[in-house]
């Protein structure tokens, strides 16, 4: 049987995926990254194209890790949150490195989840851990899938406790995760981390 003890150790990335809910989501897992934690975090939520992303300036004083908002051919950093802008696909690149599209939309959504997972997958394999929480379609879905596959760690949140459960619960149809938790046993696990050595 698969623990989070025996896996948090060899965590180097982690990405997250949710739309409708995702920022009272996030607001109770983003505070439970500890201040020594090594690993990344690459974040995709679904936001009006339109409009500017005010992701950083809601996370940065609830965060104790840097967050920012991604930039093309950025390499990538330890301790830090990355946020896709938005109408932007997030993907990591050799390096590794930040990369930024604008092909079609993925799902109807750009950024989209499984794009920034497919590509994390490739780059991190089982040093990766994914997560899928809140939504209202099936975005990260084949994502998810495609990280359990590469060997990473696959996490999401129990449909019943999300504010709207369609995006849970379609990542749970593929089998493909490791834990089902409510947001704070997700939050409880975070706060285990460090992704390797203790700066």
């Amino acid at each position: 049987m698969i623990t989070f003890d025996s896996l948090k150790n060899s965590i180097d990335a982690i990405v997250i995926g949710t739309s409708a809910g995702g920022v009272e989501a996030l607001s109770v897992l983003i505070p439970a990254f500890p201040v020594n934690l090594r690993a990344s975090i690459f974040i995709v939520i679904h936001l009006p194209r339109e409009r500017p992303s005010l992701l950083v300036e809601i996370f940065s004083s609830k965060c104790a890790l840097s967050v920012c908002e991604a930039q093309d051919k950025e390499p990538v950093q330890p301790g830090t949150v990355y946020f896709a802008p938005p109408n932007y696909h997030l993907l990591l690149d050799k390096g590794p490195q930040l990369a930024l599209s604008v092909d079609d939309p993925v799902n109807f959504s750009r950024p989209s989840i499984d794009v920034l997972f497919e590509s994390a997958a490739d780059v991190y394999g089982k040093r990766l851990l994914g997560v899928i929480l809140t939504g209202g379609n099936e975005d990260g879905a084949y994502g998810l899938e495609s990280i359990h596959h590469a060997g990473g760690i696959t996490m999401v949140q129990q449909p019943e406790s999300a504010q709207v459960p369609f995006m849970p619960a379609s990542a749970l149809k593929r089998k493909a995760a490791d834990f089902v938790l409510p947001l704070p046993q997700i939050a409880d696990l975070f706060r285990t981390l460090n992704g390797g050595e203790k700066k």
